[in-house]
């Protein structure tokens, strides 16, 4: 007769309410899984950021580095062979460094003879990043008594 009773109102019962443990939502392990995927995330976002960073201080600094050799090698051009060899007879020497980059880069010259009339002029421009590792740029040249010959850079 039940089944009756609910076939003549044309609507079927609606169930009771469930118990408040079965209602819909996300439970605590959920959320938790949810929150270590945010901050796995941030964490690789801020991280790719440092690198990024740390490329940039490296480019902007190996290019202000090898402007300096240039501009040291190309006042070494002017100077004639026998300046050259009064340059070398001093030994090694440190480059001034007079330019707005202040105090963080170094450069040294290494003048050696490779032929009788040939020396190896090597520029050696070493600084530390923003982090405190050391980077250098070696510019290499070849001077010959008849003149200079073009150069050419190596970085480590």
């Amino acid at each position: 007769m039940a089944a009756e009773m609910k076939m003549s109102s044309g609507h079927p019962q609606v169930p009771a309410r469930r118990p408040r443990s079965f209602r819909g939502g996300f439970s605590l392990i959920e959320v938790m899984a949810a929150a270590m995927v945010m901050i796995l995330g941030i964490v690789v976002a801020i991280t790719t950021l440092q690198r990024g960073m740390q490329a940039l201080d490296t480019a902007r600094n190996l290019t202000a580095a090898s402007q300096l050799m240039q501009s040291e090698l190309e006042r070494l051009r002017l100077k004639s062979w026998a300046q050259i060899e009064s340059l070398q007879q001093a030994g090694d020497a440190p480059v001034a460094t007079e330019t707005d980059t202040g105090l963080r880069f170094t450069c040294k010259r290494v003048i050696r003879d490779l032929k009788v009339d040939m020396k190896e002029i090597v520029l050696v421009a070493e600084w530390n990043g923003y982090d405190g590792r050391p980077h250098a740029a070696r510019l290499i040249t070849r001077y010959g008594k008849s003149g200079l010959n073009d150069y050419f850079y190596t970085t480590h």
